[in-house]
């Protein structure tokens, strides 16, 4: 694998980090950057990682994760959605302003994007990549595209947060339930 097609894998590895980084910045309505560099570094750091554990467990694996990693993304991501969008039809309009940031919620997210990332390195280990020191170089611009990218949905969506009468929360919400639909419906129709 060249050097350009691992930049290509990453940037598509992060659009789903992104896309969340989006309702993230949504969510915030100001710059928190704080926030920000953390949940871009745990995105980052989960696409790292997750390569790493693929491409060491690898073809077992493989088989086991492949017929259910797009069923984890989606309640994940589903359950997150759900929540938010419940959040925004109960909350008063001034409790509709915050949102929690918590560890488990990032977590949480920062995991069902990485879940592709787990197939990724499996595929690594047919790739010349038969050492750990050969992964180096993958899972190092697979978690800085993931990171820069998460930075920018966060910029993104402090944009579209601004937007007059704009239900964060509830477009937050349906976003993360999108992005756990296209992950599933993807998986799907590449098993039919």
């Amino acid at each position: 694998m060249t050097i350009f097609e691992l930049w290509i894998l990453a940037a598509g590895l992060a659009m789903d980090s992104f896309a969340i980084s989006v309702s993230g910045g949504i969510l915030l309505k100001r710059p928190q950057w704080r926030i920000i560099f953390r949940s871009a570094a745990l995105f980052g750091f989960f696409q790292m990682l997750m390569p790493v554990i693929g491409w060491a467990a690898s073809l077992w694996l493989s088989e086991m994760i492949d017929n259910i990693d797009h069923w984890i993304a989606l309640v994940l991501l589903a359950f997150i959605g759900v929540r938010m969008i419940y959040e925004n039809f109960r909350a008063s309009p001034e409790k509709r302003q915050a949102i929690d940031f918590t560890r488990t919620r990032l977590l949480m997210l920062a995991i069902a994007t990485s879940i592709d990332a787990l197939a990724v390195g499996v595929s690594l280990a047919f790739f010349d990549t038969d050492s750990i020191v050969a992964l180096i170089i993958p899972v190092t611009i697979i978690g800085l595209v993931s990171f820069v990218l998460s930075i920018a949905g966060y910029v993104c969506g402090l944009y579209f947060g601004g937007l007059k009468k704009f239900r964060p929360e509830l477009a937050g919400g349906l976003i993360l339930i999108g992005i756990g639909m296209k992950i599933c419906v993807r998986h799907v129709q590449a098993f039919l």
